[in-house]
């Protein structure tokens, strides 16, 4: 008998800990879990580099007026072309994969009419903003199919590269896996006085993998972590971006529901890291390699002047599951032209208010089974989630600092906190790396990692909840709610 054990061990045992290895590439811990798919027969194989890098359209408000950009989006089922010359079944806003981009601007308010035409019910969550719990998409308040919701966006929060995706209890893995997500874009004065890349040259890329059957139909099996063996960019499988010989401002997502991604250029040339979830850093972090947990954003600048026309560059992946064949490329710069380039990126990006007071401390233990059983559950603080129960409750304008911990031998998470951007303090018992210096709604946890961050609630009062955005996890139990009063 297969189990998600021998699973893992087969895993451990073929690559190195779950992971590639190699010069160029560095074995850690097993990134994810291994439910098996079933003998679904496998995809074809997809050749690198054949297809364009698409960019999703960014949507037109339908107003403007009164000082509120309304939008209309459509939740709807249709067919794309994924894997090339096949037509697979995907879930869609606007029937988009992924979803249209929404660019808005802090103090602006957004209001967004969603429109069911699934057939299930739907929760739109705006992943890392600040909004009133009505329009939090919270994982019980569902749209029923036929049915319309608005939500509205007060966007009184500093610029950050934020995304949007379903968030329907015990729907959500499926759904977000099947299409459901897109990117919201929030700017304002602090970062557009910048002398950053911009326009053309300012790229929102979601990172994710899935699997396919030979048909080319999305293949979804709870904690399929082994399975999901291709790798999408905007989409399409490995595809190629033109770009020309100067600076790049790239805000790279990742809309995985269980991988992780260490990002680096083939040649091991420098990624300028300017951004996290909650926007900018402080000071710009020059690194070769760069961390993405799912739902975790990174905004970098990548200089291509250092590489002559008609350089070909791969940004590659070099963590697992799966084998470097694999999961080891992600995407590939063509350089194709010289441009002119009056982008810098300064010394200073930004400054951010200095940490309050605490006024409180809490722990908080994300923990998923791990016996090899055939229906694994997660667990916050040894409960799986019950939208009946509130799980913490905080004092408004209270700030807090929590621990969190991942004990866990095999399995890693990582801990999204609904509403609040926060600090990391510490990365087990050490300061937290640059990467890490600016604010964040989700932090990493491989397994033995302690985590110790700092929240301030002073914006809504409310229930959110909290929970492990490895989405499978999350619909496994791994979420509990907090409550601000």
């Amino acid at each position: 008998m297969v189990t998600r054990r021998s699973l893992l061990g087969a895993a451990l045992a073929t690559t190195g800990a779950g992971l590639f290895t190699g010069a160029a590439l560095t074995p850690l811990l097993a990134a994810g879990g291994a439910r098996a798919a079933g003998a679904a027969p496998a995809a074809p194989a997809v050749e690198p580099f054949r297809v364009p890098l698409p960019l999703p359209p960014v949507l037109a408000p339908l107003s403007t007026s009164g000082g509120t950009d309304t939008y209309a989006i459509t939740l709807r089922r249709t067919r794309k072309e994924i894997l090339p010359g096949l037509q697979t079944e995907v879930l869609t806003y606007n029937g988009h994969f992924p979803g249209p981009t929404i660019r808005a601007r802090s103090g602006r308010p957004v209001v967004v009419r969603h429109r069911n035409a699934l057939d299930m019910p739907a929760s739109v969550h705006l992943h890392g903003a600040s909004v009133p719990p009505e329009s939090d998409g919270a994982p019980m308040d569902t749209f029923a199919p036929g049915t319309t919701r608005t939500y509205t966006y007060p966007n009184r929060q500093p610029h950050a590269s934020l995304w949007y995706h379903d968030h329907a209890h015990h729907m959500e893995s499926e759904h977000v896996y099947r299409g459901l997500s897109g990117s919201y874009l929030l700017t304002d004065g602090t970062e557009q006085a910048l002398p950053l890349p911009s326009g053309a040259y300012d790229i929102p890329i979601a990172l994710r993998d899935a699997r396919f059957d030979e048909a080319g139909q999305l293949v979804y099996v709870m904690d399929d972590a082994l399975g999901r063996t291709t790798l999408l960019a905007n989409g399409k499988p490995y595809p190629y971006l033109e770009v020309a010989a100067r600076k790049y401002r790239f805000r790279l997502l990742n809309s995985s529901n269980l991988r992780f991604f260490r990002l680096r250029l083939a040649d091991g040339g420098e990624i300028t890291q300017i951004g996290s979830d909650g926007g900018l850093l402080p000071r710009p972090h020059t690194t070769d390699a760069l961390w993405l947990s799912p739902a975790e954003r990174a905004d970098v600048v990548i200089d291509f002047s250092r590489y002559p026309v008609g350089t070909q560059l791969v940004l590659e992946n070099t963590v697992g599951p799966g084998t470097p064949e694999q999961t080891g490329h992600v995407l590939r710069f063509d350089v194709v032209r010289t441009a002119s380039d009056p982008s810098r990126v300064p010394s200073v990006l930004r400054t951010l208010p200095p940490l309050p007071a605490a006024t409180g401390a809490r722990t908080v233990e994300l923990r998923m089974d791990e016996d090899g059983g055939a229906a694994p559950k997660g667990y916050i603080d040894g409960k799986v989630y019950d939208p009946d129960r509130v799980d913490t409750v905080v004092r408004h304008g209270s700030s807090e600092i929590w621990t969190i911990t991942n004990p866990n031998t095999v399995m890693p998470h990582n801990f999204h906190l609904h509403l609040v951007q926060f600090r990391v303090l510490e990365r087990n018992g050490q300061a937290p790396d640059p990467s890490e210096s600016g604010l964040k709604d989700t932090v990493r946890l491989l397994p033995g990692e302690t985590v110790k961050v700092q929240a301030t609630f002073d914006t809504y009062r409310g229930t959110y909840v909290y929970h492990c955005h490895l989405l499978d996890h999350s619909a496994m139990g791994m979420m509990a709610q907090l409550r601000i009063n």
